[in-house]
C-alpha cells in the first residue's frame, strides 16, 4: 500500500451532515451504499463522458468520511471475484480509474464469502484503528511493534496477535477440532502480492483427513495505507472468511478440496514467483 496522502477536495464533496452514518469510529463516519457520482463535484479531467456515466453508477459499500468536515477519506467495496477479461472486471478497472481521478482511495475486497454489512463495518473499523496506531508510532524513536503484531489475550484465552482479523476463526477451528468436527485445528495460509496488482491471501483448514476447506481473497488498495502489509491483510481476510464457513460446516462438505490438489495449486502459484512483488515465501507448503 502507498501513503493515503491528501484528499483531492476539489473533486470530492462532503456528505450532507443530515445523512445517517452506519459507522462512527476513530474520528470518522461511515456511510453505506453510496454511488460514486454522489461523492464527486463533477467529471474530473482525463475521464470521458461515457466512462464517467458508467463508473458514476458504481455503488460503494461504505465510504469513510472525516467526522468534522464530511469529506470522503476512502471507500470500501466488497464483491465476488470476477474473471479476467469479463465485463465485471472491466467495470472494476474503470471504477478504480475514476476513484483515482477524483482522489478517493478505494479498497476492493474480492471474496466469495465476505460481503455482509457487519463484515464491511468490521473491516473499515480495523483499518481505521491500524492507521491511527501507525500514525501515532515513531519507528526512528524505537517503536518497532506493528499494529498486526501486538500481542494480547485472544478470544480462546491464549496469548497471540490480537489484531488478526482471523483470530476468531482460528479460535473457532480449535473449538471445532475439540468437538470432533475438524481433522486438524490449525488454520493455514499464504499470501502474495502481484506486481502492480492486488494482494492475494489464501486460507485453509483440514476438515476431513486429506480434505480441506479453502478460501481465497484478493485485496486491491491503491492509494491507501494502514500500516498492515496488504498481503498479510488479505491472508487474514481469507482466515476471516473461513470462520464464516466454519459456522455452516456440515452444509459445506461438498465444497472441500483434496489436500493433494491444494498442494498442486500452491505449487503452480509458486511457479509464478517472478510475477510477485517480494517473491514467494511459502515454498515449505509445496513439499510432500
Amino acid at each position: 500500500m502507498t501513503s493515503t496522502g491528501s484528499v483531492a477536495a476539489s473533486w470530492l464533496r462532503p456528505i450532507p451532515s443530515g445523512a445517517a452514518p452506519r459507522l462512527a469510529h476513530a474520528g470518522h463516519l461511515g456511510y453505506a451504499d453510496r454511488r460514486l457520482a454522489e461523492l464527486a463535484l463533477g467529471r474530473p479531467p482525463g475521464i470521458t463522458g461515457s466512462q464517467w456515466s458508467t463508473a458514476g453508477r458504481a455503488r460503494l459499500d461504505l465510504v469513510a468520511c472525516a467526522a468534522d468536515t464530511g469529506l470522503p477519506r476512502f471507500a470500501v467495496r466488497f464483491g465476488a471475484p470476477a474473471p479476467d477479461g469479463s465485463p465485471a472486471r472491466r467495470a472494476d478497472r474503470l471504477t478504480d480509474a475514476v476513484c483515482a481521478a477524483v482522489g478517493l482511495p478505494l479498497l476492493r475486497v474480492e471474496s466469495s464469502t465476505l460481503g455482509g454489512g457487519d463484515q464491511v463495518r468490521r473491516f473499515v473499523a480495523y483499518v481505521l484503528d491500524a492507521r491511527a496506531y501507525t500514525e501515532g508510532t515513531d519507528p526512528d524513536g524505537g517503536d518497532t511493534v506493528g499494529f498486526r503484531d501486538i500481542v494480547g489475550r485472544l478470544p480462546d484465552g491464549r496469548r497471540g496477535p490480537v489484531n488478526d482479523l482471523g483470530a476468531l476463526a482460528r479460535a473457532d477451528a480449535v473449538g471445532a477440532y475439540v468437538a470432533g468436527r475438524l481433522a486438524d485445528p490449525i488454520v493455514r495460509g499464504l499470501h502474495v502480492r502481484w506486481t502492480d496488482g492486488p494482494a492475494e491471501g489464501w486460507g485453509w483448514v483440514e476438515v476431513r483427513p486429506g480434505r480441506c476447506l479453502v478460501e481465497r481473497v484478493r485485496l486491491t488498495s491503491r492509494g491507501f495505507s494502514c500500516g498492515v502489509e496488504p498481503g498479510r491483510l488479505a491472508e487474514d481476510l481469507a482466515a476471516m472468511a473461513l470462520g464464516e464457513r466454519l459456522r455452516a460446516l456440515d452444509a459445506d462438505a461438498t465444497s472441500l478440496v483434496d489436500r493433494d490438489d491444494l498442494r498442486g495449486q500452491v505449487r503452480r502459484l509458486a511457479a509464478r514467483r517472478d510475477s510477485f512483488d517480494g517473491g514467494f515465501a511459502f515454498d515449505h507448503l509445496c513439499a510432500d
